[in-house]
């Protein structure tokens, strides 16, 4: 791929893929599931999934049959599980691809088993157990006998059982242990009634980080793969690597008289003499329409002035007097040694680095380097 043709686009450094996966896999000491839901984190679903086989993942997790479906027509031929809600009218969807689903509550599971078709074999399910996220999963205090239910359905194999947790980026709290302790006293229980717990699973990417404990026989990784901390407050072991660039084009330099209102609201207005330079990139792109954005150009951080646009947004470029049009900008990624992560960027946003790169528009052309 010319980066010439491309007004902004993004850039894989499947290296850092391959690296950052490895780690966690030497971290943990157990098979890494690579998440890979929201479009590989912005990065790609399929490119990104068919390396990930490459590399030796295990397991691929996802948040939607879809998702998966379109794996599987991609041709990847790994074991899937979807980790979210998959209506019961797609249960022969995912027997005939063999795509694995999460049950997580007795009336989810009561209409799976009327939907099951047998020439496709048994359904493959994992068990999710709440233990303190208050989102999808059967109460701890409930898991005991919804397991023991789904056991004596013989259209089931429930070849795992996993939970979430929600603060194990916050090592400092109670939350993680107390989580961790719910979830192995229910695997004690049904060890006890004979009932094998199969693949256990619980550690997200600062679980696996933070709490070795709990790395069970599988850990789920998301953030971690794409070379970005679960958390502000966390830093990644030393030689993780992010995996994205973004990148645009500078497509005009003016040179603005004073006071002259620029982009719509004219919520900026120029001093004389002021150099605005426009850039390819808008809000439909993924681009926040907020105050307080940077870019790179040239190695030097430059502010964005005025309202975002859909297509292109304004910058100052007053300290950059060698700009030209057709210089290559930064939003995250190096440049002449300085550096924008998208933490930095989640910074600007007020918001997390997860949802910076998950709102990466399909629209922008993704070069992966291998």
């Amino acid at each position: 791929m010319n980066n010439d043709n491309y007004a902004t686009w993004l850039e894989i450094d499947l290296n850092a893929i391959t690296h950052n996966y490895q780690q966690l896999r030497k971290i943990s000491g157990v098979p890494v599931m690579g998440v890979v839901k929201a479009n590989a984190y912005g990065h790609g679903l399929e490119e990104i999934a068919r390396h990930l086989e490459t590399i030796g993942a295990s397991w691929l997790g996802v948040a939607r049959i879809e998702e998966a479906l379109q794996l599987r027509e991609s041709g990847v031929k790994l074991p899937i599980l979807v980790l979210g809600y998959t209506s019961h009218k797609r249960v022969k969807d995912a027997q005939k691809a063999n795509i694995h689903l999460t049950v997580y509550d007795p009336l989810v599971a009561e209409l799976y088993e009327k939907e099951v078709d047998a020439e496709y074999g048994k359904l493959h399910l994992h068990a999710k157990i709440d233990t303190g996220m208050g989102r999808l999963g059967v109460p701890s205090n409930q898991a005991l006998p919804f397991i023991e239910n789904l056991t004596r359905v013989p259209a089931f194999d429930l070849e795992g059982t996993f939970t979430h947790f929600a603060c194990a980026d916050e090592p400092e709290k109670e939350v993680t242990a107390q989580q961790i302790r719910r979830f192995e006293n229910i695997v004690g229980k049904m060890k006890e009634k004979g009932i094998n717990p199969g693949i256990m699973h619980a550690a997200n990417s600062a679980g696996t980080l933070n709490f070795p404990q709990a790395h069970y026989n599988m850990v789920r990784c998301g953030i971690a793969i794409y070379g970005l901390p679960p958390a502000a407050n966390m830093s990644l072991p030393q030689g993780f690597k992010p995996a994205l660039s973004w990148k645009t084009r500078l497509i005009s330099i003016k040179s603005m008289s004073e006071g002259f209102g620029i982009s719509y609201g004219h919520r900026y207005h120029t001093k004389e003499g002021e150099r605005i330079g426009a850039i390819a990139v808008g809000y439909g792109d993924g681009m926040r329409r907020v105050n307080g954005n940077h870019v790179l150009l040239r190695g030097k951080k430059v502010p964005v002035v005025g309202s975002v646009c859909m297509d292109q947004c304004l910058i100052n470029i007053d300290e950059v007097p060698d700009a030209q049009v057709g210089d290559e900008v930064a939003l995250i990624g190096m440049q002449n040694g300085n550096a924008l992560s998208a933490t930095d960027l989640a910074q600007d946003w007020n918001t997390i680095n997860y949802e910076v790169i998950c709102g990466m528009a399909a629209r922008m052309p993704r070069r992966y380097i291998r």
